[in-house]
């Protein structure tokens, strides 16, 4: 890297370590990379920032996986780090980075779906909401990590409510489970299994995507815009202020 980069003596440098799937292992690599610039003092100032990424789903098991990370905060460093007048504006930016985010939460939604119909299918009498539970909690994680949710007690409260709401079905999920016992309709109770499974799951991940989405719009320009509905409001009755702000977050 060094090599490919003297020509330029005031380049800024971003490292990209992908494949950074172990999060116990990151500051080590982090670390690893600092060091091997330190050690060329003539090139260690152009080392801006090292962002450790995972750019695409990775199946740990059954149940688990590594979700996308880091896309985004690499999305902030490369403008950050822009010649003046090339930097893309606020709003540009929130909304790019918001619809890469909509992109890879789609994909965790898709891979959890996918997922889930395969153990919905398995043929055996087993109430399929105690197996799809870890996989609807490892959904709505990556999910959140994707959107950048802190990682915090209140956010924990959340996430488990929304986990709490996916888990409500159980009774129907027993039910559906129950018919794989009956002789002559295996296959087509796997079928039909699978598919509620996969289903569940997917309203489950659109959902918290939904919410996370919501939460983004108290952005800096949503903020603004909310500034001038204030600004008016005087001359506006309560049934006037609360339709503009709603109107404020309908807005794609």
């Amino acid at each position: 890297m060094l090599r490919a980069t003297r020509m330029w003596k005031s380049v800024p440098i971003i490292v990209v370590i992908t494949k950074s799937y172990s999060m116990l292992e990151r500051e080590e690599n982090i670390a690893m990379v600092q060091a091997a610039f330190n050690s060329q003092k003539r090139y260690s100032k152009n080392l801006k920032k090292i962002v450790p990424v995972v750019a695409s789903i990775y199946r740990l098991n059954d149940t688990a996986f590594a979700p996308p990370e880091g896309i985004t905060e690499l999305i902030d460093a490369t403008n950050e780090l822009m010649p003046e007048g090339l930097q893309a504006g606020n709003t540009d930016l929130a909304n790019f980075k918001l619809n890469r985010k909509r992109y890879l939460a789609h994909g965790v939604v898709g891979f959890s779906a996918a997922t889930a119909a395969v153990v919905g299918a398995v043929p055996i009498p087993i109430a399929d909401a105690v197996i799809l539970t870890p996989l609807e909690v490892a959904e709505i994680n990556g999910i959140a990590r994707i959107y950048g949710v802190a990682n915090n007690e209140q956010s924990k409260r959340f996430l488990n409510s929304i986990v709490q709401v996916g888990t409500v079905s159980v009774a129907a999920k027993t039910a559906i489970a129950a018919l794989k016992a009956i002789p002559g309709i295996n296959l087509g109770a796997s079928v039909l299994n699978a598919v509620i499974a996969a289903s569940i799951v997917v309203s489950l991940g659109e959902g918290t995507i939904y919410a996370f989405e919501q939460e983004s719009k108290l952005s800096p320009d949503f903020v603004e815009k909310v500034k001038g509905i204030l600004d008016n409001a005087d001359s506006m009755d309560s049934k006037s202020l609360v339709e503009s702000v709603v109107a404020l977050f309908a807005q794609k």
